[in-house]
């Protein structure tokens, strides 16, 4: 793994230091030890790289290369994404505290949205609407301009990837500004743009703390859009912040997603699926599965069986291929968690972890931890942990599981388990969320729309959504007849207008 001496921004072109020399130290979650000082963008710093990417977007070819052009630069981003494929893992397994395991397949996954993007900027098609003999319409698609984009420390590589790529298939030209507690991947991408043949100034990177750089980028006026995944605290402030300059966003916030298992449903695979949806990533994944409410009639037998399972899951060392839960990602986060931890103890019945697991005194490390009997009044039931912490509620009817799954104020996704398919389509048609699996984790197709509803987002992304939202329609008319207008101050209608002749019909 070859990590930078230092983190520096890339603005133009060129690796830069913070204009006042700012830097902030960045932590290995497996030991909390600094490994590397990134440098801390500013006010100066994201003003150089607005400039920049206004320049290229005002100046530059990239907003006016041919749809095919474009295509082949990200063809090429994919393939540089993909060559770096184990490096990226290493990167992203040390950065962020996720197994080696589960971040290979990282680079991958970046790889597919470029040439997703690539296949679809080729592939779209522009409206036109005819009136015979009368009128031609057509609609123009044109890149926004400056695209501010700010991403997430969970799986930050892909998640960065899937702003990238839509913005730059869009011909939009951007300013990234990666989480402070996960900048080391993000590294990658100059080298990789550059590779390329991406033009100066269409990319621009920013390290840098949210409530400085981030907060820089938002208000900033020539940048045009923001797209951000984050917290929905965070988003409301962006939200905010943003409305001066009537700034189009995208945002994909936080989530308190429910799994419903239904007594008809095949227990075994249930059981796989919310395992993985709430462990998996360390338990930090938006769409995970934390809140798992079971019929009745199985709670008692699901409930022991998943406690078995949850004291039987490896946490340990990132870098060991046989650990499935490896750190968390930043002591900060950790004694978040830790603190949601200690509050459950409170409000319903620990069966599961709840502690340091004795082999790893030093680090972010907490035990798969299960809460079972939590009611629908607790914090552990309400709010986002974003953690390896599961929430488990009994239901008695379909009608209650619906009524539970929908009293949070989060949307993004939803689960149902159960072998009745009237009953799978009728409870996923009420839940309140923006996605919803039938007896299935999140597995999803990069066409389909991605968000959620509530306090967990303002808008979805993925396939077309995500071209449109970094594009705006122009319409065009052009008139191919007479064309027939009331000649104002020159005596009266013209009586071959059908709108004036209409009007004085009696």
């Amino acid at each position: 793994m070859n990590i930078p001496e230092r983190l520096r921004h890339y603005i133009d072109g060129r690796l830069t230091d913070s204009a006042d020399g700012a830097t902030f130290e960045v932590l290995a979650p497996a030991t909390n030890e600094v490994y590397r000082s990134a440098a801390a963008g500013g006010p100066a710093d994201i003003e150089a790289a607005v400039t920049a990417a206004r320049r290229a977007f005002d100046t530059g070819p990239w907003p006016h290369l041919a749809d095919r052009e474009r295509a082949r630069i990200l063809v090429r981003i994919a393939d540089g994404v993909e060559a770096r494929d184990r490096e990226l893992a290493s990167m992203e397994s040390f950065d962020t505290g996720l197994p080696i395991t589960q971040a290979t397949g990282q680079a991958r996954r970046a790889a597919e949205n470029f040439r997703f993007f690539a296949d679809l900027i080729v592939a779209r098609s522009d409206q036109a609407y005819k009136v015979p003999g009368r009128q031609l319409n057509y609609v123009n698609r044109k890149p926004v301009g400056v695209a501010g984009l700010i991403t997430p420390w969970n799986t930050p590589f892909m998640l960065e990837s899937w702003k990238l790529a839509p913005a730059l298939a869009a011909g939009c030209t951007v300013v990234l500004k990666p989480a402070e507690f996960t900048p080391l991947s993000a590294s990658l991408w100059a080298d990789i743009f550059a590779e390329a043949g991406l033009p100066d100034g269409v990319f621009n990177l920013v390290n840098g703390i949210g409530e400085v750089a981030g907060d820089a980028l938002v208000k900033h006026p020539a940048v045009n859009l923001i797209s951000f995944t984050g917290e929905t605290t965070t988003g409301q402030l962006i939200y905010r912040n943003a409305s001066a300059h009537l700034k189009a966003l995208s945002m994909e916030l936080g989530g308190k997603s429910p799994a419903l298992v239904f007594a008809d449903a095949d227990l075994d695979a249930a059981l796989d699926s919310t395992l993985f949806g709430v462990f998996s990533l360390n338990g930090e994944r938006c769409t995970a599965s934390s809140r798992i409410l079971v019929e009745q009639s199985i709670y008692d037998e699901f409930v022991t069986r998943f406690a078995a399972r949850a004291e039987a899951i490896k946490v340990g060392d990132p870098a060991d291929p046989a650990t499935e839960i490896g750190a968390l990602v930043h002591p900060e986060h950790y004694q978040r968690v830790m603190g949601y931890v200690e509050i459950g103890r409170g409000e319903a019945k620990l069966v599961a972890g709840g502690t340091r697991p004795e082999h790893l005194p030093a680090g972010n490390y907490l035990s798969p931890t299960v809460f079972a009997d939590v009611p629908v009044t607790a914090r552990i039931f309400q709010e986002e942990i974003f953690g390896p912490v599961a929430a488990l509620t009994p239901f008695r009817t379909e009608e209650e599981a619906v009524e539970l799954a929908n009293a949070v104020k989060y949307g993004l996704a939803g689960y149902v388990w159960t072998d009745d398919l009237r009953r799978a389509h009728r409870v996923a048609d009420r839940l309140e969320a923006g996605m919803v699996w039938i007896n299935s984790h999140n597995v999803r197709d990069l066409r389909s729309p991605f968000g959620g509803v509530k306090a967990s987002g303002l808008g979805h992304e993925g396939g077309y959504r995500s071209l449109d939202f970094y594009t705006e329609e122009q319409a065009v008319h052009v008139t191919l007849g007479d064309v027939h207008t009331a000649r104002f101050g020159a005596g009266g209608y013209d009586e071959r207008d059908p709108y004036f002749s209409a009007a004085r019909r009696p």
